[in-house]
């Protein structure tokens, strides 16, 4: 490898952000939080994804924004450049639909899940902890609960639905520009 100048180009800070962000997705995805929800007692679980969480959120917010800076643009077969690298590549009209898309689509499920839907997530689950404290039992204890018990374990089964889908829909926006992707490889 005595030719570094890849190392000048998009590409390979493309390929890595790309990989970084499907990864960790799969990974907290299917492994290490279902992993981790098996081995865990339920609170120190509780504590480990309110600890994980906000630092996910962030990564797959920022990493589609950086695969989406390091867009390497193509070029024709005369050597000039059909679709221009970087944002203005991923906005080039040609890439709309299957660069454009799938990464506004990632970046705006994990705002969402960062700025909104996370912390709401830890706000009801802070209620109740509290709640648990006033009813001297487990909100995961058998029923029956207090009326307010009931509404808080519906508003954090509703909330954690939310989480859990927009994730869902961030990781199939992340394999769909994959394909896209495997598309320029061949």
């Amino acid at each position: 490898m005595s030719d570094t100048s890849i190392f000048a180009s998009l590409a390979p800070y493309h390929i890595i952000s790309y990989g970084t962000l499907l990864g960790t997705q799969f990974f907290q995805s299917f492994v290490g939080g279902i992993v981790a929800y098996r081995a865990l007692p339920r609170p120190q679980f509780a504590s480990l994804q309110q600890a994980i969480f906000p630092i996910y959120f962030s990564l797959q917010t920022a990493l589609p924004v950086i695969v989406a800076l390091t867009y390497p643009g193509s070029h024709s077969a005369l050597g000039s450049s059909s679709i221009p690298s970087g944002l203005s590549g991923v906005l080039a009209e040609k890439n709309r639909v299957n660069t454009l898309i799938p990464l506004v689509t990632i970046i705006a499920t994990s705002a969402a899940n960062l700025l909104v839907v996370g912390p709401a997530t830890t706000r009801i689950m802070r209620e109740r902890k509290h709640q648990e404290t006033r009813d001297g039992k487990k909100s995961w204890d058998s029923p029956p609960h207090s009326k307010e018990m009931v509404r808080l374990n519906k508003s954090f089964g509703r909330i954690h639905g939310v989480s859990s889908l927009l994730n869902l829909v961030g990781l199939l926006a992340t394999m769909w520009y994959g394909v896209t992707l495997s598309e320029r490889l061949q």
